[in-house]
């Protein structure tokens, strides 16, 4: 297949600022909100007209949604309900349907940890590699405050993925990520409704080895992952997420030569 084509239109200009529409689940996030608020306010120089910033709640149980309803703060933040939690295959599906409605052409999506453990010091960086040419810009983690044991089941559970899946890819589950609207777009036209199945943190490497198998263009950048700044526990179950990787990767082996169906309307929210 051939790579990705983009349009003259989509080459954004080194002097004009991107549409950059921010998809950032959350689940019971109430405490590390104010310093994700903070953090989005100081990379505001990056945002271009029309961008936004849209906090997927995934049924979270605490003051959550009422603390992104009640910002008045000068970000453009909206707020993606979902009334139960679905898990963040599910956030992600809700925000990229909300984010691709109101893209333009040459729009950028971010995706972002709710809980401030990503560095957004690295998105100018990030930013950069999508203008010289990369459709999906990966965050590749530099761990800090992890426990040994956390990072051992990360890197091997990563390893399995990169191997099955053919991805050239050091981190291959970072929520921080950088990609062209249009190549998810074109993606969710592909695929459809098999964009994303998964319901736990496994959705970001399917999504990628999707991605991957269309020939996009993929590009990592080091960026700090500092548990330390984070309030409460981490969402990840480590061996849930393991076992899900695992039936991933066999869904996807099995139905690897199966056609592809066509993609009903609004698919990538279903």
């Amino acid at each position: 297949m051939e790579k990705i084509a983009r349009t003259e239109e989509e080459a954004t200009p080194a002097d004009r600022r991107p549409q950059l529409l921010f998809v950032i689940p959350a689940f019971n996030e109430e405490e590390n909100l104010p310093t994700l608020f903070a953090d989005l306010a100081q990379a505001s120089d990056l945002l271009g007209e029309g961008s936004r910033i849209f906090i997927v709640d995934d049924g979270s149980a605490d003051e959550t949604s009422s603390l992104v309803e009640a910002y008045a703060g000068p970000l453009p933040v909206e707020l993606v309900r979902l009334e139960v939690n679905q898990g963040p295959g599910a956030a992600f599906r809700s925000g990229f349907t909300s984010a691709l409605e109101c893209a333009e052409p040459d729009a950028l999506i971010v995706t972002l940890e709710a809980d401030t453990t990503s560095d957004l010091g690295a998105l100018p960086q990030m930013l950069e590699e999508v203008r010289r040419g990369a459709d999906v810009v990966l965050a590749d983690w530099r761990m800090v405050g992890v426990s040994a044991h956390r990072r051992l089941l990360s890197a091997a559970a990563g390893w399995v993925v990169r191997h099955s899946l053919g991805l050239d890819a050091t981190t291959v589950s970072s929520f921080f990520r950088v990609y062209r609207a249009s190549t998810l777009q074109e993606a969710s036209t592909r695929y459809g409704d098999r964009l994303i199945r998964e319901r736990g943190f496994a959705c970001k490497a399917e999504l990628l080895g999707k991605l991957a198998s269309m020939n996009a263009s993929i590009v990592e950048v080091p960026v700090s992952l500092d548990w330390t700044r984070r309030n409460g526990e981490s969402k990840m179950p480590v061996f849930k997420t393991m076992l899900a990787y695992w039936r991933m990767l066999f869904r996807e082996r099995v139905g690897a030569t199966d056609p592809v169906p066509a993609a009903p309307e609004g698919a990538l929210g279903a």
